[in-house]
């Protein structure tokens, strides 16, 4: 017997001749999610990838936690690797059953008055569902699960059948060798990172922009990272902050390369020159053109952002169309119907809301209008911008950007 894990895949088995590509990038980024863990032999066969331990004191639940974040897979099992011969399958299943049933923390052992009235008192419901993809073993699926099943109920204390609401399901497939397991942990799904291209994500620091790069890069967009900074106005704790949303995403992205630009000079030439109901997307409009050059120069081929339709001033339909005409690249807003409520939940679930609730200012709370045009007209912002000599200080802020690469 010897304890692997078995990974699970979904979208990637509907691709056609493409699919050994998908499936080699899974494989790359399983391994390099499960670095520093010890040595393993990744392989891929139908429709499963097997993640084998070289060393006995391999930590099973820490590779679980990290593979559960690696986009593309769709469950984990730790999993028995044994023979494939159905005396095997009994001693070993009645094992792992025991173990799991005592971890279940649930009381095994039925009473003998419980027995003898033939009620089931505290025991554990259970079934058996079984997969034969080695036609050449003597037993199918439904015989392998009634004996198993029956051998088990004998064999295990605290056991009963409930084949429609079981408290869990004891899973045998049986390939060139069998694989026996009692739980599936489910995956976030999607398509490996770095099978859709590069994205380049504007990140504020506030609860949508991460969830939009956490959306992107699970459909596979490798994802790097852009903050607008405008110290003194924004503080250092403002900036660490983002630094930390982009390691909680990098868990899921495995890195991701973040760019901090200094915005301060670039704020206050518009909010110096330019009305104040026109400044907030003068001001969007500029943060797109230095995200599209920044993106351009490391081969990223779409901007992201987490704008969502109507949520504020600078996100109505007119005002989104103002600020995609000052790039030429496709802008990616995975948030764009999605109410606040919605984007919270995923927020909490993928752990940035936390830190992005911390109650530090960033660029865009800043040099705020008190009544932002709603319906902006881009001949008025293109005349507005004029006044300005945006050009020489976008590429001043280009050319003094920090980049760090995080994760990985």
């Amino acid at each position: 017997m010897k304890k692997v894990i078995l990974v699970r895949y979904g979208e990637i088995m509907l691709k056609g001749l493409n699919r050994p590509v998908f499936e080699d990038k899974l494989i790359c980024n399983i391994k390099k999610a499960l670095y520093g863990l010890g040595k393993t032999t990744v392989n891929c066969s139908q429709a499963r990838i097997y993640i084998e331990p070289e060393q006995d004191d391999f930590d099973f639940d820490n590779a679980v936690s990290r593979l559960v974040k690696v986009f593309g897979i769709v469950s984990v099992s730790i999993v028995w690797k044994i023979a494939s011969d159905f005396e095997e399958i009994m001693k070993y299943s009645a094992e792992m059953a025991r173990d799991y049933v005592a971890r279940l923390g649930r009381n095994t052992a039925v009473n003998s008055s419980s027995a003898e009235s033939g009620t089931s008192g505290g025991a554990v419901g259970f079934k058996v569902e079984s997969k034969r993809g080695n036609k050449r073993f003597p037993m199918e699926s439904p015989e392998i699960s009634r004996q198993l099943g029956g051998y088990l109920l004998k064999n295990v204390p605290g056991l009963k059948v409930d084949v429609n609401n079981p408290d869990f399901i004891f899973f045998v497939e049986v390939r060139e060798y069998t694989y026996i397991y009692c739980e599936i942990i489910p995956a976030f799904g999607g398509l490996p990172v770095g099978t859709s291209g590069k994205g380049v994500l504007l990140l504020s620091g506030g609860i949508d922009s991460p969830v939009a790069g956490w959306m992107m890069a699970k459909r596979g967009m490798e994802i790097e990272a852009v903050h607008f900074h405008s110290y003194p106005y924004t503080s250092e704790r403002a900036k660490d902050k983002v630094i930390t949303l982009a390691k909680i995403l990098s868990q899921y992205c495995q890195r991701i390369r973040l760019h901090i630009v200094p915005f301060t000079d670039i704020q206050l030439e518009i909010n110096d020159r330019c009305p104040e109901e026109y400044l907030t997307i003068i001001m969007r409009r500029a943060m797109m053109k230095i995200a599209e050059r920044i993106a351009a120069e490391n081969g990223a081929i779409a901007l992201i952002t987490g704008e969502s339709l109507g949520q504020v001033a600078s996100q109505t339909a007119q005002a989104l169309a103002v600020t995609n005409n000052a790039v030429s690249m496709p802008v990616f807003r995975p948030l764009i119907g999605m109410d606040k409520n919605e984007v919270v939940e995923i927020a909490r679930k993928i752990d940035t809301y936390e830190t992005s609730i911390l109650p530090y200012e960033d660029c865009c709370t800043v040099f705020v209008a008190k009544h932002p045009k709603t319906k902006p007209k881009l001949e008025e912002a293109k005349e507005y911008e004029s006044r300005l000599s945006l050009d020489e200080m976008i590429e001043k802020a280009v050319r003094d950007t920090e980049t760090m690469d995080i994760g990985d």
